[in-house]
């Protein structure tokens, strides 16, 4: 690449938020002073000076009914991030992950310039939901860099190039300190440790904190040896420390991450990211997962969800390693018992983790997932 190209990234929330951040890392590692960049995006990118022209507060949206009671936010958004990228005029646009916010986007990008490149980073799970969006985004973009192994048989036949980069998230995963977490909390060696992490999202707080709570609280009553450690991400971090704080919970916040997943012999979790990370170190867990009732209620009726599971490690293992709880069995008991049948296993915990981090190792590809989205970046730009 000779001479210099722009590139402008555009990342929704948290998540799509840190992969941009190892995405701009990348590509200035290998492109220097030829690429200029910028963008609309959170903290993680603002550390890597990508200033947001954009306020993303309020995008993080999952569900149905949720999405309509901020569709005039979303359009303000969406309007404003277009009029910035054609204000900027860059050679590619890379919309990361959140599917409805990103596709509006790249309409409006398309309609208004059609020379400017879209590239989507991270597709729409076609292969548990409504399939009929890989057509869309077929005729939205140029190119998807997935981070799913098995995505390109769901895109290439509606025409989209696919390019599989694996999963930053996952080469993100340092090796903590399990021994020092639990010294500076004063944990015994021999303690039963019971990591909670209760998603990123507002609505996944609401959601599953009566839940997760009486499920904690149920342990406790009988299992003296157990401790309970909150693990507080940093976007719902306002929302939830009133609610810890009030029942006198231990928690801790992101940048004990790493140790924390090394001191705990289980975890409850809000599915997600954060399960795939659990079992890339190999820690046992049990997770759930709630929508609003509506958004729930018309996704039963229509039968949208294809997948047997709704966890990525579930469906990579093709198996049930990690236990469900979805709506209606997402309640205090059967999380309490699925968690109570683990710790009372340990010979069971340890195939677990075994097992885990043997069906994460395709998830994460073959490593340095944003240095291969960086070079995907740089060829589509550089074709030659």
């Amino acid at each position: 690449m000779a001479e210099t190209r722009s590139v402008y990234i555009v990342a929704a929330e948290r998540s799509g938020d840190l992969l941009g951040a190892g995405l701009v890392r990348a590509l200035r590692e290998q492109a220097g002073d030829r690429i200029q960049l910028a963008g609309v995006g959170g903290q993680a990118l603002s550390a890597e000076g990508i200033e947001s022209a954009v306020d993303i507060a309020g995008l993080s949206i999952l569900g149905f009914f949720d999405g309509l009671k901020s569709l005039g936010l979303l359009k303000r958004k969406v309007a404003d991030t277009v009029a910035d990228i054609l204000r900027v005029k860059p050679d590619m646009v890379v919309l990361i992950d959140s599917w409805g916010f990103m596709l509006r986007v790249a309409q409006g990008v398309r309609a208004a310039d059609p020379s400017i490149q879209l590239v989507k980073y991270v597709g729409p799970q076609v292969f548990a939901t409504r399939p009929g969006r890989a057509r869309t985004l077929a005729h939205t973009v140029d190119h998807l860099m997935t981070i799913l192994s098995f995505d390109a048989p769901y895109y290439e036949p509606h025409g989209l190039p696919v390019t599989f980069v694996g999963n930053p998230t996952l080469d993100r995963m340092p090796t903590g300190d399990g021994p020092s977490f639990r010294q500076r909390h004063g944990l015994a060696a021999d303690q039963d440790v019971l990591l909670v992490l209760l998603g990123s999202r507002s609505s996944e707080i609401r959601r599953l904190w009566p839940s997760f709570e009486g499920a904690v609280r149920r342990l406790l009553s009988h299992r003296e040896n157990l401790q309970p450690v909150f693990l507080v991400a940093e976007p719902v971090r306002d929302l939830l420390l009133p609610k810890l704080q009030e029942g006198g919970w231990l928690h801790v916040g992101e940048d004990e991450k790493a140790d924390a997943f090394a001191a705990a012999d289980m975890a409850l979790a809000c599915s997600g990211t954060v399960v795939t990370e659990l079992a890339t170190v190999g820690v046992p867990t049990v997770t759930g997962y709630r929508l609003g009732w509506l958004t729930w209620a018309i996704m039963r009726g229509l039968r949208v969800m294809k997948a047997p599971f709704i966890s990525l490690v579930n469906i990579a293992a093709g198996r049930l390693l990690v236990p469900e709880f979805v709506q209606t069995q997402c309640r205090p008991g059967p999380l309490a018992g699925a968690v109570e049948a683990l710790l009372d296993d340990p010979q069971r915990r340890a195939s677990l983790q075994t097992e885990l981090m043997a069906a994460t190792r395709e998830l994460r590809g073959e490593g340095d997932a944003s240095r291969r989205a960086a070079e995907t970046v740089l060829g589509l730009l550089d074709p030659r």
